[in-house]
């Protein structure tokens, strides 16, 4: 059966696809672009962006907050509008108190935006469409990015490094259209939970009401007393704590590519430094040609997404299982660029396999009340692995070159295991990618003052 189409979801995949060029604009030269865009040493620059970086995790709870408290569009637009100010300021932020201001703020819209918009999916798809979703996001990201990164190359080319300038204006520009688009979409009406439609349905008891007094205590003149809604909720929901466990130890292997992999070869193996910009281009262009392929054959397929996800992170222990076995033996140049090749081919279907299902369980585990308040502990596992990874993966490689890629797999294998150990804990609609058109809760009887509208936006 065909799957549901969300509404607006060219717009918003659009919009995605527009800031993923904005962020290769500068992402890959994010020293020297802002080191020329306000004049700083690079020193300074590197203090300030990691300060606000790490400002910026802190920040990342308050807005799963805000998404449960407003709705993830309206927090998705406002962070669209701070990365695009943002942007725009960045040229004339020629003091160190003026940098430090702009690149606070938006860190924290830049750091807080992948809760946002995960918790987007989740507000306007349900089903395999969240699959899709998620496979069509990364597959743009990677596109977008790669885009980015080719369109500043040609602007330094003309410009020289003035271009920068106009390159942040540029972004301010993707980032304001990307808001745009992404304010067409349409989230769904959120269902009635069964909790709270129960009493209207429930039967009365049989016989005539008993005499004597009311049943005691305030329950019964009032609602009973409602579970705490804040994050305790989700450090009280353990099987979705494993879930975030098992993330940090696959998100891990998500940072080997741009942290390890090039010291590896440069130090460990001695290979050139022209690899690393070969893996990355295969990367890329299989993320970008294959992702939404790879994720719709697997969705196809029926598998369970934790099943899917626990697939993927096998394959990232394979693929850092080659880096060992090509570490061992570090055969002639040609032979490790074909096996490099190969490992990276092996690494990249692994991400595709993984991540949708993984991004879609992770959606659909979360309660829809605090949806966002899940989201933000969820993508706290890829932050931390982002920031250990730099320090982890030196110290081992300094003992051994093949020490780190012993680690991750053992963390890969360690993820794929708690994926499954996990599947019975997790809630039946999470594990099962069923399509989008059979994806509700069984509605309540509709009560006769209000009939149920399935169209309603």
């Amino acid at each position: 059966m065909k799957e549901a189409r969300v509404e607006g979801e060219r717009s918003l995949l659009l919009g995605i696809g527009i800031s993923a060029v904005g962020i290769g604009m500068y992402v890959p030269f994010s020293l020297v672009f802002f080191h020329h865009v306000t004049g700083l040493s690079f020193t300074l620059v590197g203090l300030v962006l990691t300060v606000t970086g790490v400002a910026g995790l802190v920040f990342m709870p308050l807005a799963g907050t805000a998404v449960d408290r407003f709705g993830a569009k309206k927090v998705n637009l406002v962070l669209y509008g701070i990365r695009a100010a943002g942007f725009a300021l960045y040229p004339f932020a020629g003091s160190l108190p003026a940098f430090a201001a702009v690149a606070l703020v938006t860190a924290l819209a830049d750091r807080s935006f992948g809760v946002v918009q995960q918790s987007l999916i989740g507000e306007v798809a349900h089903g395999s469409a969240r699959d899709r979703l998620q496979a069509s996001t990364r597959a743009l990201q990677n596109a977008g990015m790669g885009a980015g990164a080719l369109l500043v190359s040609g602007v330094l080319g003309l410009w020289g490094t003035g271009g920068f300038t106009y390159t942040a204006w540029g972004n301010a520009l993707a980032f304001a259209l990307a808001g745009l688009l992404v304010s067409r979409v349409r989230p769904l009406r959120a269902a009635a939970p069964a909790a709270a439609a129960a009493p209207a349905v429930a039967a009365p008891a049989a016989g005539p009401p008993a005499a004597g007094p009311p049943a005691a205590g305030p329950a019964a003149a009032g609602p009973a007393p409602q579970p705490p809604a804040g994050y305790r909720t989700v450090l009280r929901d353990r099987p979705f704590l494993g879930l975030t466990a098992a993330n940090f130890l696959t998100a891990l292997g998500y940072s080997a590519l741009s942290v390890l992999f090039p010291l590896y070869l440069s130090t460990w193996l001695a290979a050139p430094d022209s690899l690393t910009g070969a893996a990355f281009t295969v990367n890329t262009a299989l993320c970008a040609g294959a992702g939404v392929l790879i994720a719709a054959r697997v969705r196809r397929s029926g598998a369970r997404r934790t099943r899917s996800a626990a697939l993927g992170a096998l394959l990232f222990a394979a693929a850092f299982a080659g880096q060992i076995v090509l570490g061992t033996l570090r055969p002639g140049q040609s032979a490790t660029l074909v096996a490099l090749l190969a490992i990276v081919v092996v690494y990249t279907l692994g991400e595709l396999v993984h991540s949708p299902s993984g991004g879609a369980l992770s959606v659909s585990a979360a309660p829809e009340a605090v949806r966002g308040r899940y989201l933000a502990t969820y993508q706290l596992s890829y932050a931390l692995a982002t920031a250990l990874a730099p320090a982890l993966f030196t110290a081992l490689l300094s003992v051994d070159g093949r020490l780190p890629w012993a680690v991750l797999t053992a963390a890969a294998l360690g993820a794929a295991l708690a994926l499954l150990r996990l599947e019975r804990h997790l809630p039946a609609h999470a594990v099962h990618a069923v399509h989008a058109v059979h994806a509700e809760p069984p509605a309540a009887p509709p009560a006769p003052s209000r009939p149920f509208a399935p169209n309603a936006a």
